[in-house]
């Protein structure tokens, strides 16, 4: 038997989705797969063997992996494994980037680097992983990145068509017609490909459809003919996929300003090296909210909360906020008294007085910064990377505390679940550590949770002041916690003069929604029984 074999008599199916570009809809179209063949009564599992993203997932067992994978194993109802990631890639600066092999820190290598010295070791991690999927579920989809066709990457690729030769894997190609050139798109990947990896695609996906398909058939026809392949489906463009999504790029298409119909507004500060900006899309879904991103000065005027989101390079995006004007434009947002101020992760250790990295552990260069100064806190960044869902409850003296909450006593305070993903210790001081204009009170502080780590003694986490107007945190998804982002939003709305709404929505339930509203579209357009057939599977 081969190395890169499955031990299984039978293993499992496998399918390969491609796609001509990046952000064609790879991720959101594999995850309604997954949710139809759980629907179907199959166990399937998600597998991407190299990932880049700075939107990242904790596993169970406090491993790190792309956050596309983790959701799609949520719709697969499985718990995620770094199996299904096993390489991830994580920009820090132009051209230098954190490598994580199965959930751990790796290394920090140039593109250059990667690519000579890591890639050519990198098959046996791949197909290792691949193939315990095999032995476990039933269907293995694979996702590729960005497009198979870029010839300069070719010879050492892990992702699309060496990996689906190895693999043996078929291939589906999804194209978007959205963005123009789709029919261009699809036969200029099939030219760049050697005629056996042509040979592995069995068909084409056309996704983001918007219009009338008697009008697009003649294309699709033209297509068929001209290279032999079939469009197995034309998936409409849907709009507000609630499906968290790991590439910033979507935020492009996110709002800017306020919507004028919505009664809270909340301005996320978006740097360069933003990540998990998905802890906003629980508050984006609430039906009084509008959430924004804000890139430039003069754009952030006076919301009801400012949030400080996480960021792989916390020195380096705190900089380039202040280069942009953007610390002026939040002090004097504070300045109202009518906004509150909230960092999350990397926009945490933005808010207290000073940053020291002494071993470079973000930049590859020691450096040290100046905070924001809103808290009396300093953070040194470590070698070490905590990784670990975490668990727990609000402090009994934390400022966010509501009389709207429901339930809001002492004795039934909101569970608070999340994960953390930092290399730097936060710490309490009482004095600023270097020279700072502003210079916060470190006696007008409490802490914010009391939380626990596996088995781990409960210790508390996070800081905020008094009155509850600048608050900080490690904890990711820290909104997605039902009881306390509707309370936390009832206090904005209290200080606004206007009714709490209470309970809205569930996060956990949205999501199950979400997973079975796309897979629903994607069955009414998807040749499913010609998909069971290029899986040599009966549907």
């Amino acid at each position: 038997m081969s190395t890169f074999e499955s031990s299984r008599t039978n293993p499992a199916a496998i399918l390969m989705l491609q796609g001509t570009a990046s952000d064609v809809g790879k991720s959101v179209v594999t995850t309604a797969l997954c949710r139809i063949f759980l629907q179907d009564g199959y166990r399937p599992a998600p597998f991407k063997s190299q990932n880049m993203a700075l939107n990242s997932y904790v596993t169970e067992d406090g491993k790190e992996i792309g956050r596309a994978q983790g959701v799609q194993a949520e719709a697969c109802g499985i718990e995620a494994t770094t199996d299904m990631n096993p390489i991830l890639i994580k920009p820090v600066k132009d051209m230098h980037s954190q490598i994580v092999v199965h959930g751990v820190p790796y290394a920090y290598m140039s593109a250059s680097d990667y690519r000579k010295d890591f890639l050519p070791q990198a098959k046996h991690t791949v197909m290792d992983a691949l193939n315990r999927l095999r032995d476990t579920y039933d269907i293995v989809l694979m996702e590729g990145a960005g497009s198979p066709a870029e010839i300069n990457l070719k010879d050492r690729d892990i992702v699309n068509m060496n990996l689906a030769g190895w693999a043996d894997a078929p291939v589906l190609l999804v194209s978007d017609i959205d963005r123009g050139g789709v029919f261009a798109s699809l036969v200029g990947t099939i030219e760049l490909l050697e005629p056996h990896e042509v040979q592995r695609i069995r068909g084409f996906i056309i996704n983001k459809f918007r219009g009338d398909l008697s009008l697009l058939q003649p294309g699709l026809d033209w297509l068929e003919e001209r290279t032999g392949i079939p469009v197995l489906g034309v998936l409409p463009y849907l709009p507000d996929i609630r499906i968290e999504a790991e590439d910033s790029v979507v935020l492009d298409k996110k709002p800017k300003q306020s919507t004028k119909d919505k009664e809270l507004d909340i301005a996320v500060i978006r740097y360069p090296r933003i990540s998990n900006f998905t802890d906003t899309d629980a508050l984006a879904a609430e039906p009084d909210v509008s959430v924004r991103y804000v890139t430039e000065a003069g754009q952030l005027g006076v919301p009801d909360a400012i949030i400080l989101p996480g960021t792989k390079d916390t020195i380096g995006d705190l900089l380039e906020l202040r280069e942009r004007g953007l610390e002026e434009d939040i002090r004097e947002a504070m300045k109202t008294g009518r906004t509150q101020l909230v960092g999350i992760c990397g926009g945490y250790q933005m808010l207290g007085t000073a940053l020291f990295d002494p071993d470079a552990v973000e930049s590859g260069l020691p450096q040290q910064a100046d905070g924001l100064g809103w808290l009396a806190l300093s953070t040194t960044f470590l070698k070490e990377k905590q990784t670990v869902r975490v668990q727990g409850t609000l402090s009994n003296h934390c400022p966010l505390l509501l009389s709207a909450a429901p339930d809001s006593g002492s004795a039934a305070k909101p569970i608070i679940e999340g994960y953390e993903i930092h290399m730097g210790v936060t710490e309490y001081v009482t004095e600023p550590h270097v020279s700072i204009d502003r210079t916060p009170d470190s006696t007008n502080m409490k802490t914010l949770f009391q939380i626990q780590r596996g088995e781990g003694a409960a210790f508390e986490e996070g800081w905020g002041t008094i009155d509850g107007k600048v608050w900080g945190t490690y904890l990711h998804g820290v909104f997605d916690n039902d009881r306390f982002r509707r309370s936390w939003l009832d206090g904005l709305r209290q200080a606004k003069g206007l009714a709490a709404l209470d309970s809205t929505f569930t996060v956990r339930e949205a999501k199950e929604q979400e997973f079975d509203r796309v897979a629903e579209v994607v069955r009414a357009h998807l040749d499913m029984e010609q998909v069971y057939r290029i899986l040599g599977m009966d549907s």
